[in-house]
């Protein structure tokens, strides 16, 4: 491959006598499970893939090797064979102090960084004692308010030695700089300083709904994170480009692919159209996929998004530096796929998808515990999701060698058919104008509901087997132990903490670095190189609250409102 005309008609008088004296007699007395097999996706599966589905592949080309381009077969020349990817486990409830104490648990057990679980009041901008907080602080992750509470919850935890990754999106840029005001006290230097803040806004549109301001100024926020990590910070990830949620909204595989791509690009084109070279910030872009059941297919998604974005780097925006056109991602298995029936399924329905992430080639994963569907891990089951990447990665040899799926007719055929169904979706976002365009004409956001509501009538049907669910249930579920939160007890520490803090800090720092947000916010330029990321680190600095911040920006901004698209 490719092969000779000659080469070519031998394989195919191969495939037909054994069609005709081997298939055709053992389909006769057994025919088939299914007269259409497919992929999670609905992507069509055929019987057998043979050399003829790639007669035309160009190993050089298409497949290349591990550290070159089109980077198919790994970002790095030795990829695990150098280093293990990244094993994040996302980990945040109740109040910093009770977080604290789980980083360090799971530092102790072999993690090796750190991702954080924000509560709900804290991704949407609001300080704990906000009536809109009531009966959420803390519950689905932890709570933070100010500096005060990022000191305490990476008390004792050396951030120049940890990478972090802090999943928040509208108040992304006020996270990170607490979290930077953290490193500073600790005498950590910025160029010393890894890890990723999610960052991901246009994602909040298409999928979580976690937004709190209009398209164009929150666009602005997310490209200010971005040209200050380009200036300050160079082994910051300003922005991890989040398919994740978008496939936990109900997305096919593809559909994650594609969009998440375009929101790539929405971000490098806003950031060129600030004045930056895209070599001088594409290098420190990341990626975040959802690693789901169907193996290859995930495996092959993998591929296909690395191979796309090194060519939409070089080819489209004109980059020039080879990192630029790396595809670097997180993975996390899927928590859409997990079942509160029988969950000691999830066990091993993370193993498996955890094995695709890694055979797909990600950089780092967080593996989800089994009784996610109904609380916040406990440390036990966050234990066996860890321990479950470590025996990916110690015992079973995957990580022995390079790309051990690269060359499969399978895998290769399937990586290129998903690569052009991808590229089908990015013309017709283009057409639309982009992704910010598309996103205001609701063209994802309805892909991605149809998409879920045809999985969901599959599974009701029984044509989409979930075991537990639809297949082989349990008269009787056996119970597990859940972690308990009390969000009552939580919000209590947490305003006390609130009302002691603004008790004794100096006011007028406080004033003084509001203001200094608040007018930039309402310059009329939005794209102006007065950026506010260091503003808003003045006033962290300061102690300004997370709540106070993100009600100034409110008032500058406005918040949005989701259009009905029917």
């Amino acid at each position: 491959m490719p092969f000779d005309e000659n080469e070519e008609r031998r394989i195919e008088s191969a495939e037909e006598t054994w069609e005709e004296q081997t298939l055709r007699p053992t389909l006769e007395k057994l025919p088939e499970r299914a007269r259409q097999f497919n992929t999670v996706s609905w992507h069509p599966i055929r019987r057998l893939y043979t050399p003829r589905d790639l007669s035309d592949f160009d190993y050089t080309q298409d497949l290349g090797f591990p550290g070159l381009y089109p980077f198919t077969r790994g970002v790095y020349p030795t990829m695990y064979r150098g280093k293990i990817w990244t094993m994040r486990m996302f980990a945040g409830h109740g109040t910093p102090e009770e977080t604290n104490r789980r980083f360090r648990y799971l530092l102790e057990q072999g993690q090796t960084g750190l991702s954080v679980a924000f509560d709900l009041p804290t991704l949407m901008g609001y300080d704990s004692d906000h009536p809109m907080s009531r009966g959420e602080v803390g519950k689905c992750g932890v709570a933070i308010d100010s500096l005060a509470d990022m000191e305490t919850l990476f008390d004792r935890i050396p951030l120049g030695d940890v990478t972090t990754s802090m999943t928040i999106n509208s108040p992304a840029a006020v996270l990170w700089a607490m979290y930077l005001a953290v490193c500073e006290k600790q005498g950590v230097p910025y160029d010393r300083i890894g890890g990723t803040i999610q960052n991901d806004i246009l994602k909040e549109f298409i999928a979580q709904k976690e937004y709190v301001f209009p398209l164009e100024p929150s666009m602005r926020l997310m490209v200010d994170t971005i040209l200050f990590g380009a200036q300050c910070l160079p082994t910051w990830h300003p922005v991890s480009i989040s398919g994740y949620h978008i496939r936990e909204a109900g997305s096919t595989a593809i559909q994650e692919l594609a969009f998440t791509l375009a929101d790539g690009m929405a971000y490098v084109e806003a950031t060129m159209k600030a004045g930056l070279d895209p070599d001088a910030f594409a290098p420190r872009l990341s990626f975040f996929f959802n690693v789901h059941n169907d193996f290859f297919e995930e495996i092959a998604k993998f591929r296909a998004a690395r191979r796309m974005w090194a060519k939409l780097m070089r080819e489209r925006y004109g980059a020039k530096d080879p990192r630029s056109w790396l595809l670097r991602t997180h993975a996390q298995t899927a928590g859409c796929a997990l079942t509160a029936q029988q969950p000691y399924n999830n066990v091993v329905r993370v193993a498996i998808q955890a094995l695709a992430a890694v055979l797909g080639g990600a950089q780092s994963l967080h593996t989800n515990a089994m009784d996610e569907t109904r609380a916040l891990p406990t440390e036990k089951a966050a234990t066996i999701a860890l321990r479950t990447q470590q025996i990916i990665a110690h015992e079973t040899g995957v990580t022995h060698t390079i790309d051990p799926v690269g060359g499969s007719y399978f895998v290769e055929t399937l990586t290129r058919e998903i690569e052009e169904e991808a590229w089908t979706y990015l013309q017709k976002i283009d057409d639309l104008g982009g992704m910010v365009q598309a996103i205001e004409k609701g063209f994802p956001q309805q892909e991605i509901a149809d998409a879920s509501y045809r999985y969901q009538q599959a599974v009701e049907r029984g044509e989409q087997v979930v075991v537990g669910v639809n297949r082989c249930v349990a008269e009787v579920e056996e119970p597990i132990p859940l972690l308990q939160i009390d969000p009552d007890k939580a919000a209590h520490q947490q305003m006390e903490k609130i009302h002691q803090l603004k008790k004794r800090r100096d006011s007028y720092p406080v004033d003084h670095t509001l203001d200094a947000i608040r007018r930039a916010a309402q310059g009329k330029d939005p794209w102006a190189r007065d950026l506010l990321m260091p503003k808003i680190l003045d006033a962290v600095r300061a102690y300004v609250t997370l709540g106070e911040i993100m009600g100034v920006l409110r008032e500058a901004w406005g918040e949005y409102v989701e259009p009905a698209i029917l």
